[in-house]
């Protein structure tokens, strides 16, 4: 039975296919886009959730001031409690990535392209099977924490899924791997 697969021109573009079929990155959430301190506040105070965000930033002012701060965008607010604005605004602003599942990461991994280590280059996954990797016996640490951070890239989920993954399943090969192919596929088992 196949698996969840993802495609690219890359591996690196097909890695990260599968991993956003299966995960949502951290994102921002596009209705939370003012920039002013008084429109941040007026989208905040009209939630519930924006209201636990701003006790949580820190912002303890009485009712009356936050109905002043709110009446007139003009009021001279100080900078420390823009700040707190702020941070809370962002905070409700972005929406964390989900942690990456263990299925996943202890998936089995069927890479299909080229592939080359040394001067052997083969095409694995059409006329040859394809290179499996048990992904179980790979250190995810790195990839995990530049995912829950928003920064994995498809070239890094790259970089350290052949460090990380693939040398600790396989070993390093002849002289470490290469994926210099123009078409993968990325199936997880």
């Amino acid at each position: 039975m196949a698996g969840p697969t993802g495609r690219g021109g890359s591996l690196s573009a097909a890695l990260g296919d599968l991993l956003r079929s299966q995960v949502t990155p951290r994102h921002r959430l596009s209705s939370y886009s003012a920039k002013h301190w008084h429109a941040q506040l007026s989208q905040l105070t009209a939630s519930h959730r924006g209201y636990q965000a701003l006790d949580e930033a820190g912002l303890d002012v009485t009712a009356k001031t936050l109905l002043n701060w709110l009446s007139d965008p003009e009021y001279n607010v100080r900078r420390g409690y823009r700040d707190l604005i702020h941070t809370a605004y962002e905070n409700v602003a972005i929406v964390p990535a989900d942690l990456i599942p263990d299925h996943v990461k202890d998936g089995q991994w069927e890479i299909s392209g080229y592939v080359t280590t040394g001067t052997d280059r083969r095409e694995r996954g059409t006329r040859a099977a394809p290179l499996r990797i048990d992904g179980s016996r790979g250190d995810w640490d790195a990839i995990e924490g530049l995912w829950m951070a928003g920064e994995l890239t498809d070239t890094e989920f790259e970089d350290h899924f052949i460090d990380d993954v693939i040398v600790q399943d396989i070993g390093a090969g002849t002289d470490g791997w290469t994926f210099d192919g123009s078409s993968y596929s990325v199936e997880l088992r």
